[in-house]
């Protein structure tokens, strides 16, 4: 993971989100990176060092007078020594020192001196004071020195008003320090990513399905969007938020559906992921309404869907790679080395989707990955984060290496 041994330093100002940041440096915790902490005076006046220590099981910093001992000087050092820096939750007031260079407290002094590219702001205020001239001036200061902004979302706020200012899920956070810090080997290139399963109706309150959870195909876009990449995602149903930086979500259902939005796109893509787990047939006399039970047996008469992998093969383009997928219940390895031929693929991602640890509604997989060589390389069990991670560094070689 690109945020494992990373050395990150928090500020927290005393925005009344304050508590959130204490979930936020848990997180961070739990991601093994080496937390460092800034309070302001007046974040320390809602919630005790103590606190943010114990959570976070790393030092907190808070006067800087205080803080200088025996020539460690804790805005000049930390600042040098941090791979990146978030502010959060960031009030009005911060918000303008950092902007216009002020530094006369420990958190400014440390924002003033860090000069690298992974630096987060996450404004958090009421909504009047969100969508003041002044604010929005300042924070258009920051987009010009490099911060990345996390927006606000809209909703009740701790005042009683309703609009944007509420502090957003720490998850959006992570993501966009992930984004920070990810080497940026994708920059300008379009990914077209297919994900999910596909539903074909029966009638309206039935369908016919699968059981892809859409896991796997949502990890590959979030890595290739961390990457620099420009990405759209077109996802069947699913549960899973999509996520928060891509270029373009596409919800679809059917595989009818799916194909028309992949047409739509393909010949301004680069590379096309088919992770999707798109139906083969459909039914031929959908029926508009509900068919009752009144029979023992019914027969549904199914016709095949379009193979969009296999349509993408034989129109693709020199400069262009199409990376597909190959779940099987038996013989793995020949199936895919199949299918790579028949579809003209550049590369199968294979998986055994009978093994009940791994595969659809797992958060693990386990895969084989297959060239037009033939070569095969083995990717053991792991998280499907991490297996995105191992795809991507593939397809990047892989993309290269025909330059």
């Amino acid at each position: 993971m690109v945020l494992k041994g990373k050395k990150i330093t928090l500020g927290v100002s005393s925005g009344i989100a304050i508590y959130k940041a204490v979930d936020l440096a848990s997180k961070l915790r739990k991601l093994d990176v080496y937390l460092n902490i800034i309070l302001t005076e007046d974040s320390k006046k809602m919630i005790s060092p103590t606190v943010f220590s114990a959570v976070g099981n790393c030092p907190v910093y808070t006067d800087y007078f205080n803080e200088v001992k025996d020539g460690w000087i804790p805005h000049t050092q930390l600042s040098l020594e941090s791979d990146a820096l978030i502010v959060a939750p960031a009030t009005a007031n911060i918000i303008a020192k950092i902007a216009n260079g002020f530094s006369d407290d420990l958190l400014s002094l440390t924002a003033l001196a860090f000069r690298k590219d992974a630096k987060i702001i996450v404004p958090t205020m009421n909504t009047r004071m969100y969508e003041s001239p002044a604010l929005q001036r300042n924070l258009e200061l920051l987009k010009n020195d490099g911060w990345i902004i996390v927006e606000p979302e809209s909703g009740h706020l701790a005042c009683g008003e309703i609009g944007k200012g509420r502090y957003p899920d720490n998850d959006m956070i992570i993501e966009f320090l992930e984004y920070s810090l990810s080497k940026k080997d994708f920059l300008g290139k379009n990914i077209l990513i297919t994900a999910g399963p596909t539903q074909e109706p029966i009638d309206p309150v039935r369908n016919i399905t699968n059981k892809s959870s859409g896991k796997m195909g949502y990890e590959i876009a979030r890595e290739f969007s961390n990457r620099g990449a420009n990405v759209t995602l077109i996802s069947g149903p699913t549960n899973i938020k999509p996520p928060y930086i891509l270029n373009e979500f596409v919800e679809v259902k059917t595989a009818s559906e799916m194909y028309n939005e992949v047409m739509k796109r393909f010949n301004n893509s680069d590379i096309i992921i088919m992770s999707a787990a798109v139906s083969d047939y459909r039914v031929k006399n959908y029926s508009d309404i509900k068919i009752k039970k009144d029979e023992d047996n019914l027969i549904i008469e199914l016709i095949k869907n379009p193979d969009i992998l296999k349509e993408l093969g034989n129109i693709k383009k020199e400069n262009q790679l199409i990376i597909g997928f190959a779940a099987e219940t038996n013989d793995l390895i020949e199936y895919a080395k199949r299918k790579l031929i028949e579809k003209n693929c550049d590369i199968i991602i294979a998986n055994d989707v009978s093994k009940k640890d791994i595969g659809f509604d797992s958060n693990l997989n386990e895969i084989y990955i297959i060239n037009k060589l033939g070569d095969v390389t083995h990717v053991e069990k792991n998280t499907k984060k991490n297996i995105a991670i191992n795809i991507i560094n593939y397809i990047s070689e892989y993309f290269n290496s025909r330059k």
